[in-house]
C-alpha cells in the first residue's frame, strides 16, 4: 500500500451506517481525516467553500455518497459536483454507497464517468480496505 489517504468523505444521513464506517476507518487507520455530511447540500457547500481558497489538504481523495437523503439527494449532489470537480486539480474518487438494489440506480450510477463504483450497503471491512489500498 502506498501513501495513506489524507482525507476521505462520507455523505450520508444514516447515522448508524456512518458510525460503523467511521469506526472501521479509524480502527484500520485507513485515512488521516474523515469528513461527514448529512446531505448533499452540506457537502456541496463545503466543496464550494474550499474552491474559493483551494486548500489542497481539505480536498478528499475518496467520497462515499448515499443516494437517498433529505434536503439534497445523491443524484442532485452528483450533478452539481461534476460541474466543479475538475477545478480542484486533484483526483477525487467517488463511490455510490446505497441500500438500493434497483438495477436502474446501479446502471445510472455506473454510467456516470465520475463514479468509480456502486456499492450496496452494508459495506464490508474488506471492501473498505480494498478501496483505500488502491486509491
Amino acid at each position: 500500500m502506498g501513501d495513506k489517504i489524507g482525507v476521505a468523505c462520507i455523505i450520508d444521513d444514516d447515522s448508524v451506517y456512518v458510525n460503523l464506517v467511521k469506526r472501521i476507518i479509524e480502527a484500520k487507520q485507513l485515512c488521516q481525516n474523515l469528513l461527514v455530511f448529512e446531505n448533499g447540500k452540506e457537502a456541496l457547500g463545503y466543496f464550494e467553500a474550499i474552491l474559493s481558497n483551494l486548500n489542497e489538504e481539505s480536498i478528499p481523495e475518496i467520497i462515499f455518497l448515499d443516494l437517498n437523503m433529505p434536503v439534497m439527494d445523491g443524484w442532485e449532489f452528483l450533478e452539481k459536483f461534476i460541474t466543479i470537480k475538475n477545478k480542484f486539480g486533484k483526483v477525487i474518487t467517488l463511490y455510490i454507497v446505497s441500500s438500493s438494489i434497483n438495477p436502474l440506480d446501479i446502471n445510472k450510477a455506473k454510467s456516470i464517468k465520475s463514479v468509480k463504483d456502486y456499492l450496496i450497503k452494508p459495506i464490508t471491512i474488506e471492501e473498505l480496505e480494498s478501496i483505500f489500498s488502491v486509491a
